[in-house]
């Protein structure tokens, strides 16, 4: 409580809401499932999800923990040092253990989108990393403004988003283990109407001559798939 003057203004008040949580960035990794001609999943869709978090010590005793316990904190600036570096050490060993052994001597191509944060495919760390172990794998961008060729954005984090807000959160970790069980649970199912979706959206786009002139057309996967026809090529 304090007192003003007639003339004086009141002060601007800013309370930090105790139910406020860092916004947290992920690295989601994902691939066309594959399935045998009966439709039994022979390949998940899911590589891995990482997110960009540190653990640090905390420097003071507080109401919830005391010094040094071990805190998870937001990264909140990715540079090309933090992306390249998760490329490295956990995306390539991620691609490298989960793929197929019967292709482990074809092209592996990760695609990412245009963000300035993200390295070049010539990058010479990353490429020296990618062949390594008798692998032959490939960083490409997609696409200048076709946000249609991302296949996360077609689909995925929306329905991954709807899965955690579901959820009660009120820390960092909480919301990291909630983003974690929503990946988990996106079906193999869901993942490939994704990817119908993305090879519809380049059909159109080939027919426009790569104008952004072009609808996503209506494929009724439900039938498809009773049908035994839903399948990206």
């Amino acid at each position: 409580m304090y007192y003003l003057l007639p003339d004086e203004e009141d002060s601007i008040r800013i309370v930090k809401s105790k139910n406020f949580i860092d916004k947290v960035m992920f690295l989601v990794v994902v691939v066309c499932p594959r399935f045998d001609a009966h439709g039994v999943e022979i390949f998940s869709d899911k590589i891995e999800l990482f997110p960009f978090v540190t653990q640090e010590r905390a420097k003071r005793t507080s109401a919830n923990r005391p010094a040094d316990t071990m805190e998870t904190k937001a990264i909140t600036s990715v540079t090309k040092e933090i992306s390249r570096s998760f490329l490295i050490n956990e995306v390539l060993p991620a691609i490298k253990t989960k793929w197929p052994r019967e292709d482990l001597n074809s092209t592996i191509f990760i695609q990412q989108d245009n963000a300035r944060t993200h390295i070049q495919p010539n990058d010479e760390e990353f490429c020296r990393a990618a062949i390594q172990d008798g692998f032959d794998i490939r960083l490409m961008c997609q696409s200048p403004n076709s946000p249609d060729l991302n296949v996360l954005d077609l689909g995925f984090f929306r329905s991954t988003q709807s899965l955690q807000h579901k959820e009660s959160l009120k820390s960092i970790d909480e919301r990291v283990t909630a983003v974690i069980k929503s990946y988990e649970y996106f079906s193999t199912e869901k993942s490939n109407y994704v990817f119908l979706t993305l090879q519809s959206c380049m059909m159109e786009i080939m027919k426009v001559k790569g104008l952004p002139d072009y609808k996503i057309q209506h494929l009724s996967k439900d039938n498809l798939a009773r049908k035994g026809s839903c399948q990206y090529n």
